[in-house]
């Protein structure tokens, strides 16, 4: 890999985390500033999402044809130019349409840095190296949260923006630097529909059946996961009467599960492999989230949410990799699939929880994501030491 290109992914994948989660803790901001309810305000969050999720089917390939690193390096620069756009937004509706350019800018950069990963690396070291990538994702997603509420209570809605701006250009020049050391894909772009294109590329991906179990993996990985973790502060707030502030810090612990995954992912990997680290990871995120459903005080949620991060970057590092090599020959649709999946998995596991929460409350939804986990743990687990075995016999 060309120097300094794996620390540029990485501040690149901060910036997008750090957008993604900015807006969450000004809502309440928001709605003030611009005379809207809070479920009004609460667009400028879903438009990014929705935005974010769709717009992967997009950027794979071209990713694939015009070079991964390129692309990504364009994208910063858009995300430059859609935080410039929010924070001149002169009224809510201005500022839902920045919020979608910006999805769209941002989806580009951790899937396509996860492909050029694994364009780069060798697969027996990518798991570690995907890991050391996934800081940069954790530590954006965190300062967004942390950022987003001293702006709301003391800086102003605005002056994040003008910041992630400032870091988005900043990273958009550095990759055009580092980007010189890197290799342009061979050949010119193909003529024709690009709808169809992109359409024969994805149906490419889905054609491999190893691919379809990852991408199946990680759309029941996201429903049953997210589906549950959404609503672990209402859960805190309901039993404990915890303000709904400290229980929300409360899920920094979360990522810092995940940061413990990154620092000790290459002796994890080395002394577990593929197999055991899914299966373990699925089943430490189970005990997590019964732990916190039944813990008798609500500070033990806290190295609940950590062994639930740690758990689940085990799990989801692995189907990471994987990701990267179900298509070697079209990496950046596939991982873009991935993401898609992903998102579109926790879309739907945090909506079918919503109405499990009205009927139910949050105990029996954490037990059933608890149990869901370990089902999808477990399962890719077993398969990943089947499809080893063949590749093992077929070498043979």
């Amino acid at each position: 890999m060309p120097p300094g290109a794996l620390l540029a992914l990485g501040l690149a994948a901060f910036g997008s985390a750090f957008a993604m989660r900015l807006t969450d803790p000004l809502l309440p901001r928001l709605a003030q500033e611009f005379s809207v309810s809070l479920a009004q305000a609460a667009q400028v969050v879903t438009v990014f999402s929705m935005a974010y999720g769709l717009a992967q089917l997009l950027f794979g390939p071209l990713g694939d044809r015009f070079g991964k690193f390129r692309v990504i390096g364009w994208a910063a620069m858009a995300c430059a130019l859609a935080s410039v756009a929010c924070a001149l937004a002169p009224g809510h509706a201005e500022l839902v349409g920045a919020r979608l350019v910006a999805g769209i800018a941002a989806a580009a950069i951790i899937p396509l840095s996860m492909a050029f990963i694994g364009d780069m690396v060798a697969y027996a070291d990518r798991q570690p190296v995907l890991a050391r990538f996934l800081v940069g994702q954790i530590l954006g997603m965190s300062s967004g949260v942390v950022v987003g509420g001293l702006a709301a209570d003391h800086l102003g809605w605005r002056l994040p923006f003008w910041g992630l701006a400032a870091w988005f250009v900043a990273i958009a020049l550095t990759m055009q630097r580092v980007g010189r050391r890197v290799p342009r894909p061979s050949g010119t772009p193909a003529a024709g529909n690009p709808v169809r294109r992109m359409a024969g590329e994805f149906a490419k991906v889905l054609s491999v059946p190893w691919a379809r179990v990852v991408l199946a993996t990680v759309f029941l990985e996201g429903a049953c996961i997210f589906g549950a973790f959404a609503f672990i502060a209402v859960h805190l707030h309901a039993v404990f009467h915890l303000p709904l502030a400290a229980a929300g810090a409360t899920l920094m612990a979360f990522g810092a599960g995940g940061i413990l995954f990154a620092f000790g992912a290459r002796p994890l990997v080395a002394r577990m492999g593929e197999t055991r680290l899914a299966a373990w990871g699925g089943a430490i995120v189970a005990l997590a989230l019964l732990g916190i459903a039944w813990a008798p005080a609500w500070w033990l949620a806290v190295p609940g949410c950590l062994a639930a991060g740690l758990g689940f970057y085990m799990l989801h590092n692995t189907l990471q990799t994987n990701a990267t090599q179900m298509a070697p020959e079209r990496r950046g649709a596939a991982v873009s699939s991935f993401a898609c999946c992903f998102f579109l998995g926790q879309a739907i596991g945090v909506w079918l929880a919503g109405l499990s929460v009205a009927e139910h409350g949050t105990r029996p939804l954490m037990v059933a994501g608890a149990l869901g986990t370990l089902a999808v743990g477990a399962a890719f687990g077993r398969l990943r030491a089947r499809q080893s075995a063949r590749a093992v016999a077929a070498a043979a």
